[in-house]
């Protein structure tokens, strides 16, 4: 049975991820830095990322350019181990395009994979992996080649 302190932990994750989301749909870049710890590092498909800047780059290079996006996250799980834990969840991602684009669409099925350590009492990712399982629309909502 988990202890008050992995329960909290738990919650307190489920809710920066959710965070995390909110902000890259409000492009609240700001948020998504502060729930990063200052030496993360990704990998979301394109490359390793090696610094919180590359990350927020990354996500930014694709939704700077695009419409409204929505970011919906699923089936969590979180593993606490003292001041470290993983999680693992599903994100389904709706991308809408903007001005002559704006009839386009793109939209992911994946997995967020996330390592995260307990800094000054509050739980910060320290690498994240999106995993893409399925994609369906066009990468002309990003500015790219369709």
């Amino acid at each position: 049975m988990a202890d008050l302190a992995t329960l909290l932990a738990e919650r307190d994750i489920g809710r920066a991820l959710i965070r995390f989301a909110r902000a890259m749909d409000a492009r609240d870049w700001d948020v998504v830095r502060a729930i990063m710890a200052p030496d993360a590092t990704g990998e979301l498909g394109t490359g390793p990322l090696a610094t919180p800047d590359a990350v927020i780059g990354c996500i930014r290079h694709y939704l700077d350019k695009c419409g409204p996006t929505q970011h919906l996250l699923g089936n969590l799980l979180v593993e606490v181990n003292g001041g470290h834990a993983t999680s693992q969840c599903y994100v389904s991602d709706m991308h809408l395009g903007t001005g002559d684009k704006a009839h386009v669409t793109f939209s992911t099925l994946g997995d967020y994979h996330d390592q995260w350590r307990r800094i000054d009492g509050a739980w910060r990712i320290t690498h994240r992996i999106k995993k893409n399982r399925a994609h369906i629309g066009s990468f002309e909502v990003f500015g790219l080649g369709g």
